[in-house]
């Protein structure tokens, strides 16, 4: 074996059997997450190649040059142990660097075993975001209609970018573009005196579905968007990734009977972004942050 990695731009098809790697760590993407991380930064996908056969890779994405997040970072197994892992992540993070204006900060959802070894890489811990399950009967409906709850498309682009920039460190109108179309997905709002309150969108997944993002002005409006959108799971499992330091989202995910199944450590690297956390009941993706 050859110790020569080549770090390296990925192909779009190469995005694809990274999303499979991911599936195989048990990080349950969903099915059509490739096509809208590819819209969301095409540049952010870095290979590490190694006797021209690609044994690694991970996301570097820049928002607009504001705000960056780490993630999809896996190495294949048969490679683990040999330097290739701590090679390619601090390229992954000086590259990243490099792609933000001076002072911006790093985001990142790092599995809590690889904490201390981030922590060395200059991150700081901010929180947990714990991974929740639940299945979802066969037959579910919407608990109730709520006449404040309609599709996320009604409501235009610029309010829900108004509303995403309150719990999302910059603005990111392609990943939303991308994100709240997709195919076998259901993305609602919660819109009540004529002003956007909350949303969140719902997609399927290699098991069952996910929410994510999941923000609302308040519990209850979070608790009305859960109901909705768990319905589009009826018959398969439900998972949502809830921020630990919004207290309210963890109630609501114990009311649900939700059982901790994952979780990663947030962590930032140039300090944590001011967030409205309390409106934040379900993170949008532990890729992309």
């Amino acid at each position: 074996m050859s110790n020569d990695l080549v770090i390296r731009n990925m192909t779009r098809s190469e995005v694809d059997e990274l999303v499979c790697w991911a599936a195989l760590e048990g990080w349950n993407p969903g099915l059509h997450d490739a096509d809208a991380f590819w819209a969301t930064d095409p540049d952010a996908y870095i290979a590490a190649e190694l006797d021209g056969e690609m044994i690694g890779g991970g996301a570097i994405t820049s928002y607009h040059d504001e705000f960056g997040f780490m993630g999809f970072f896996i190495v294949r197994p048969e490679f683990r142990g040999h330097g290739f892992g701590n090679q390619l992540w601090h390229a992954r993070r000086n590259r990243l660097l490099g792609r933000l204006k001076a002072g911006a900060s790093i985001g990142m959802d790092g599995v809590f075993n690889m904490q201390d070894y981030y922590a060395k890489g200059g991150f700081v811990f901010s929180h947990r975001d714990i991974r929740f399950r639940t299945d979802i009967p066969h037959g579910t409906t919407a608990a109730d209609a709520d006449a404040n709850i309609e599709r996320l498309a009604n409501i235009p682009f610029a309010d829900l970018l108004t509303y995403d920039r309150s719990c999302f460190p910059a603005p990111r109108p392609e990943f939303l573009r991308a994100w709240v179309s997709l195919p076998e997905s259901l993305a609602l709002a919660y819109r009540c005196d004529d002003r956007l309150q909350g949303y969140g969108v719902i997609r399927r997944c290699g098991e069952g579905c996910k929410i994510g993002p999941l923000f609302a002005d308040n519990a209850q409006i979070a608790e009305a968007l859960y109901q909705h959108l768990s319905a589009f799971s009826a018959g398969a499992p439900l998972f949502l990734d809830v921020p630990e330091n919004n207290p309210a989202a963890i109630a609501m995910a114990e009311k649900h009977a939700m059982d901790e199944v994952f979780g990663c450590a947030r962590m930032y690297l140039g300090g944590a972004p001011d967030l409205a956390h309390e409106k934040i009941f379900g993170v949008s993706t532990f890729e992309l942050g």
